[in-house]
């Protein structure tokens, strides 16, 4: 059963832009690095962004790098994917994901179910 609730998925066109949400619970949330991945349609996951348990800290993969922001409301145990200038190939199911950190799934302990994020030019 995923411990981590993903919402704010949706269908939008080439340019927009999508907040993704996810919901932790505090023994994660405070204790590991949060991030999130994604699935592509016939594609393996692939990291998308991580940000630090204790300092503001943050990563990403290049192909976003400028156009996403991953950030953290600790007060809520939230974590959010603000995600501007969508293009078609942002399509993908978004996992939200809590671990050690860096590009390689083992890495990552905990896993959402995903939301679906289609992007239509």
């Amino acid at each position: 059963q995923a411990q981590l609730l993903e919402s704010g998925g949706g269908s939008v066109q080439d340019g927009d832009s999508l907040r993704l949400s996810c919901k932790a619970p505090g023994a994660i949330f405070h204790s590991y690095l949060m991030g999130w991945f994604r699935q592509p349609p016939g594609k393996e996951r692939e990291f998308v962004a991580a940000i630090s348990w204790n300092t503001p800290t943050t990563y990403y993969t290049d192909s976003v790098r400028g156009r996403f922001t991953i950030s953290k409301d600790h007060a809520k145990n939230m974590v959010y994917l603000q995600m501007n200038s969508l293009k078609p190939e942002d399509t993908a199911i978004y996992y939200c994901v809590g671990g050690s950190g860096g590009p390689n799934r083992e890495n990552w302990r905990y896993w959402g179910q995903g939301t679906q994020v289609s992007v239509s030019s």
